[in-house]
């Protein structure tokens, strides 16, 4: 181990006093972290220069008509474009958006075609078409930018589809609110029309026994309305007859009017002279004394009262003429009029007259006895001397009950009789004229009541009909009513209306946010990275701590000038221990300029540095291993291995995504182990990740110490032959 440690020494004293190999080691030692220092800072944020890839923007949406309401989504669409920043939206027609992404202007083209409103609209149609839009994508300009532009065009989508669906979910959800509170509002009429629903279906029995027996009516009432109908002339004739006999018996009754006006001053006459020859007879009859009578001489009674007598039966034959008369025209009028109230009058006048008839008569059979036994008197006075005081007694006591009578009936005629046979009359004509209007209006109506039977007679064949079809239908009425009684009662089963109403309420502006964004990704980062370059610092430095292992083997001989007096394996380790060393500080310079100069946000700065010069300790063995074993072939097999770790290692893309070859050759990778470990002290340490990591890079440098501590010589035996050989050509050193 001295000789080796010696030989590492004399490395550093010749690189010291020879000011060549100073710079030369200096740019070994430096090259590798510009190497890791320019694609960090160029992958440091590359999405956050997408503001300046061109896309061109086509608008050819013409619009449309939605519910008598126009809508330009596109227009909607290009203004929300103009305030996005995210691209370098180019706002031209078709031909320049082709011409220019064909010539690599422009990355991408997203045209909305002239039919995209319209297409949205059948939204709400029974037949909804998805809206489309045309995206064109120069693949040829770069491998990344199709992907980032198709994010682009891809978030557009999304950002139309949800500014879509929120907003027809919000009118979906304030017709649902509406909706809910129409229910609400309603709730006792729709228990009313579940009651009535039931009631109907309960009800359906009667109701049809209630339909054939108006359908029956309805048969029996156009037979009525036909016999009316056929009755209607017979109606206008016996008008036409009714007011004829009115305007008939209005004439007689005017005429029995005047007749009795004119009878009135004879009857009056012929009472005054009854009422003064009854009170002359019967002042006479008083006056005379039957014991002074001369009955040889002559009886004076016999001479005058008769002839008295006589002239009273005259007057009153007069008086029961003039009221036989009244009382033929009251029959009259009695015939002429079939009225009830006329009947009662002409009945009530009827009475009056017989009544006063009967007087008359009971005082002209007085006045006949009394006649009678006057006659009586003058042929029995000869004989009968002894009755004359008597039948004289009889004959003043009848006079005087004739004056008596007499008083009674003037009075009774003039306070009753006339007046009442005249107002009778006067009632009479009263009621034919109230009569004769009443069957006029009938008869002006009879026209109007032809028209209302035939509009009957031809509403109720209608009506018929109508009833008819109504019970053809009735079964299949019973079946649909009986099915949504049912589906009621399963509803009222399966459904609580009141949790309807309470689901169907909701706040529609909310609603329209949920579903603008249904769901929102709360991000919670376990080992938060800020940016892209601090996520690709562990790969481009272990690359770049494998790429100075590459350089120091270039330009570095593995062998000393003066090696007869060290074995191999002094040589070995004596020129590793120099490899290691400038190894070192290229890694720190690394490493501390990803912290310092990048200013890479790195959790563990200490073991990021430690970590690194690990890695650089390996990869050095390993490196230096095939170049000291294998010679040339040995730099062909670190640079072939870099190619493969690049490639296989996971640095840039998960393992997952590599074609099956990488994936089987990713554990078998120093890379592999090395970028984990720089990711731990990066992001967060692991503790249980960062001992597997580094018993396996371990691992790796322990075989590379075997094969080249133990081995080389064995080995360099075989390799020399092919070495002499190479140089034979002339072409190798």
């Amino acid at each position: 181990m001295k000789a080796s440690w010696n030989i590492f020494l004399n490395d550093l004293k010749n690189i010291g006093t020879n000011w060549v190999a100073a710079i030369l080691i200096g740019g070994l030692i430096l090259l590798p972290s510009l190497y890791a220092w320019f694609n960090i800072e160029a992958s440091w944020d590359p999405y956050g220069q997408t503001d300046q890839i061109p896309i061109g923007i086509v608008n050819e949406d013409k619009g449309a008509i939605v519910r008598e309401e126009e809508i330009h989504v596109g227009d909607e669409l290009v203004d929300s474009l103009k305030e996005n920043q995210s691209m370098d939206w180019q706002f031209v027609d078709r031909e320049l958006a082709m011409d220019k992404l064909e010539y690599g202007d422009y990355f991408a083209v997203i045209i909305i075609p002239e039919n995209f409103s319209e297409r949205l609209g059948t939204v709400v149609s029974g037949n909804p078409e998805k809206a489309n839009v045309e995206y064109y994508v120069n693949e040829k300009i770069n491998a990344i930018a199709p992907k980032i532009t198709q994010k682009g065009a891809t978030v557009i989508v999304e950002q139309i589809s949800s500014n879509f669906i929120s907003t027809v979910n919000g009118i979906i959800f304030e017709v649902f609110n509406d909706l809910g509170i129409e229910l609400e509002e309603n709730l006792p009429d729709i228990e009313r029309f579940e009651e009535y629903i039931f009631t109907l279906e309960e009800n359906l029995p009667e109701i049809y026994e209630l339909l054939n027996e108006t359908i029956t009516d309805a048969d029996r009432a156009g037979e009525i309305i036909d016999q009316a109908q056929g009755l209607i002339p017979q109606v206008e004739d016996a008008t036409t007859s009714g007011l004829q006999t009115i305007d008939d018996t209005t004439d007689f009754l005017q005429t029995a009017e005047d007749r009795l006006n004119e009878m009135a001053p004879k009857i009056d006459e012929e009472l005054a002279n009854i009422q003064r020859m009854v009170m002359e007879t019967n002042e006479f009859v008083s006056n005379i004394d039957s014991t002074t009578i001369d009955l040889t001489e002559g009886n004076p009674l016999s001479e005058t009262l008769p002839e008295q007598i006589d002239t009273m039966l005259k007057s009153i034959d007069t008086i029961e003429e003039a009221l036989i008369q009244l009382q033929q025209q009251n029959d009259k009028n009695n015939e002429s009029t079939d009225e009830q109230t006329e009947e009662q009058d002409s009945s009530n006048n009827q009475e009056t007259i017989d009544q006063a008839l009967n007087e008359l008569e009971n005082m002209e059979q007085s006045l006949r006895e009394l006649q009678e036994q006057l006659s009586a008197m003058e042929s029995f006075l000869t004989d009968k001397q002894a009755e004359v005081d008597e039948t004289f007694a009889m004959i003043k006591d009848r006079t005087a009950k004739a004056n008596e009578r007499v008083d009674e009936f003037v009075k009774e005629y003039k306070e009753t009789i006339e007046p009442t046979v005249k107002e009778e009359v006067s009632k009479a004509k009263e009621t034919l004229a109230n009569a004769r209007d009443i069957l006029v209006t009938i008869q002006s109506t009879i026209p109007e009541i032809k028209n209302m039977l035939n509009r009957t007679d031809e509403n109720l064949s209608e009506g018929k009909d109508i009833l008819d079809y109504v019970s053809g239908e009735f079964p299949y009425v019973q079946d649909k009513v009986n099915e949504l009684a049912d589906r009621i009662r399963t509803v009222q089963d399966d459904t609580d209306l009141n949790e309807l109403i309470q689901l169907l309420q909701n706040d529609p502006e909310a609603e329209r946010g949920f579903f603008a964004e249904p769901v929102v990704l709360n991000e919670n980062k376990l080992f938060p990275i800020p940016n892209y370059g601090t996520g690709m610092t562990p790969f481009y430095t272990v690359l770049a701590i494998w790429v100075g292992g590459l350089l120091l083997i270039s330009l570095l001989s593995t062998d000393i000038h003066h090696k007869e007096n060290y074995t191999g394996r002094q040589i070995y380790f004596g020129r590793l221990f120099t490899f290691i060393s400038i190894g070192f500080l290229q890694t720190i310079i690394v490493t501390v300029g990803n912290i310092f100069l990048l200013q890479v946000d790195i959790s563990h700065l200490f073991w990021f540095i430690l970590f690194g010069l690990l890695c650089s300790a390996v990869f050095i063995m390993i490196v230096y291993t095939l170049v000291s074993v294998f010679g040339d072939v040995g730099k062909a097999l670190a640079i072939i291995l870099l190619v493969l770790q690049i490639a296989g290692s996971g640095g840039t893309y998960p393992v997952v995504l590599l074609p099956k070859f990488f994936q089987v050759i990713n554990p078998f990778l120093p890379f592999t182990y090395a970028i984990d470990l720089m990711r731990e002290a990066v992001g967060g340490i692991v503790w249980e990740r960062v001992v597997h990591d580094v018993i396996f890079l371990m691992i790796f440098g322990l075989l590379a110490l075997i094969v080249g501590g133990f081995l080389k010589e064995t080995i360099n035996k075989q390799t020399d032959k092919l070495k002499n050989k190479s140089k034979e050509s002339g072409i190798f050193h």
